[in-house]
């Protein structure tokens, strides 16, 4: 666990950290001496002789001259009242330090997931489940805040026991031998037949979490397709065995997690009773003078008792959210694309040398493909489905590498130094275009800086700003997935988009197959309208798409196999 925390945490977390340890140390050493100051207050309030009897209080008398035991007591008493107060003031800035450490990571945990997940290769994010991704930004960080939380807490009680015990051992070895001899036995006993069980059921949750976020994510993006069936029942029936496995999974974990608290609390009332029966079975003739030593013990367990069910509902909580550990040091274990700043200039020719793909090892999809493209040009990719047609195209445009051969442009080998620049030349229009929930404006945009005229004028290259401004214009509301515009109104917006960052070369994916042959027509009339003075690279199955091109390759099992 340590080492995957030293991965998962900076540089500065682990400063702090440690300034929190320390500070912990610091608040533990305040609480012994809150309840060492018990015992001298009892034994002075049962008898006044104490302050001249007791070696350090009698000096304390003395160095600050007091003229009267009511005086001495007096100031005593306030000391003791003011440093309860500090105490109290110590403990909530303790309190506030670990909520700030434990829930500021996972600020820092969830950017630095969503960070890896988007500096991933394209080829490793296509393998992934996305479901899987958002629950690890969503629960899985809340989690690990949690275990943070758990082990901050678990190692400040730790260190709280330890000087009240050593207190408890300097007072009276002997009793403290004795309960510390139950209070293991009973600690012991309660982690070998709990923990287990709690470890198992975190686990547990994880896979149910899983699910429950599959469920969801397949429900509201076949929405519609739901509807048509009216398949409602099998669906709700689905997510309420996922929900109801996920509860039912939580609430026996915290169950478990409370269950040593009531079980140390009835064992050290117990141990008291024990505790003062002893006392009153030695002491019988004089137990008035062991008040304090017997009031400091049953402070001490009063105080010890909390501490000792924090340290093991923190293990156990930290068991529980273990598995949470694992999955983000994995996520995070990502290889990352390292992609340079070099520039790469586009004036004349793309040259595809011997390129060889694969996704499994032995299965190509590409072999020694060649091909040049000539700047300006408009050429279509056309075939069956899996014959490569895609694969070259986002190999091409920089998402895939080749494991053989390579792509240059202008004499320039496309690499990881300068792949980075010749991504920004590429205007994407894909087959199924994503709209989030937002204006129009706000969907060509998409992550680049705006610009109110250069909106218009890529809507109005698309050919859709006429019907805007029949609605609210640039501020129209496209819904989620882009439900609110049909299907060709979806493909213009996604055209606006393509060309907002002036792109010297357009590909268009597949991006008219949906469409009926008149919406198809119109569009792609539109886009060889607007692609004038840029290379053009089109995917398509139908001939008829890509008539007006320079050049039609017909690829076939990873070959070009005529022009």
């Amino acid at each position: 666990m340590i080492k995957k925390l030293n991965y998962i945490l900076t540089r500065r977390d682990k400063k702090f950290f440690i300034v929190l340890i320390v500070f912990s140390i610091f608040v533990s050493l305040i609480e012994v001496v809150g309840i060492s100051a018990i015992m001298p207050f009892l034994s002075i309030a049962i008898d006044f002789n104490y302050i001249h009897t007791n070696e350090y209080l009698s000096k304390f008398y003395s160095l600050l001259d007091f003229k009267s035991d009511v005086d001495f007591i007096l100031i005593f008493v306030i000391f003791l009242f003011l440093f309860y107060i500090l105490r109290s003031g110590l403990n909530i800035y303790y309190t506030y330090l670990m909520a700030k450490f434990s829930q500021g990571r996972f600020h820092l945990i969830v950017y630095r997931l969503f960070e890896n997940y988007m500096g991933m290769a394209y080829k490793d994010f296509v393998k992934k489940n996305s479901s899987n991704l958002t629950k690890s930004i969503v629960s899985e960080a809340t989690n690990l805040s949690s275990l943070l939380s758990a082990l901050l807490l678990l190692i400040s009680e730790l260190f709280i026991i330890l000087f009240i015990y050593i207190m408890m051992l300097y007072v009276n070895y002997q009793v403290t031998l004795v309960l510390t001899l139950f209070l293991f036995i009973n600690g012991f006993l309660v982690l070998k037949t709990i923990s287990n069980r709690i470890k198992k059921h975190g686990i547990n949750r994880s896979e149910i979490l899983q699910n429950f976020y599959e469920v969801i994510n397949k429900s509201f993006g076949n929405f519609k397709l739901i509807k048509l069936q009216t398949n409602d029942k099998l669906v709700l029936n689905e997510f309420s065995h996922s929900s109801h496995s996920f509860a039912k999974t939580n609430i026996i974990a915290q169950t478990l997690i409370q269950v040593p608290k009531f079980l140390l609390e009835a064992i050290a009332f117990g141990l008291i009773i024990l505790l003062v029966l002893y006392m009153i079975w030695i002491y019988q003739s004089n137990i008035s003078e062991l008040i304090g030593i017997l009031s400091m013990f049953i402070l001490a367990l009063y105080r010890l008792m909390p501490s000792v069910n924090r340290i093991i509902s923190s293990y156990n909580n930290i068991l529980f959210s273990y598995k949470s550990l694992e999955i983000i040091h994995n996520d995070l274990m990502y290889d990352n694309e390292i992609l340079g700043k070099d520039n790469v200039s586009f004036n004349k020719e793309i040259n595809i040398i011997n390129i060889n793909f694969e996704y499994e090892k032995n299965k190509p999809i590409l072999y020694n493909l060649n091909l040049k493209i000539e700047k300006n040009s408009k050429i279509a990719f056309v075939g069956e489905s899996g014959g490569g047609k895609s694969t070259l195209v986002d190999i091409i445009i920089g998402l895939y590498k080749p494991i053989a051969g390579k792509i240059v442009i202008d004499g320039v080998e496309l690499s990881d130094t300068n792949i980075r620049d010749w991504r920004t030349k590429i205007g994407y229009i894909p087959q199924t275009v994503y709209l989030f929930d937002g204006t129009v404006s706000q969907n060509v945009v998409f992550g680049n800086k705006y610009d109110e005229n250069k909106i218009i004028r890529c809507l109005k290259q698309a050919k859709i700003y006429e019907f805007l401004s029949n609605k609210d214009g640039l501020n129209t509301i496209v819904g989620e997935g882009g439900i609110m515009l049909s299907g060709g109104q979806k493909q213009r917006i996604a055209m606006a988009r393509a060309l907002y960052t002036d792109p010297e070369i357009l590909v268009l994916d597949e991006a008219t197959s949906a469409l009926d042959n008149e919406t198809e027509a119109e569009i792609m009339d539109e886009i060889y309208d607007i692609s004038r003075g840029k290379t053009l690279i089109i995917i398509a199955h139908r001939l008829s798409t890509v008539e007006k091109c320079d050049y039609i390759y017909k690829l076939k099992n990873g070959q070009i196999i005529y022009e």
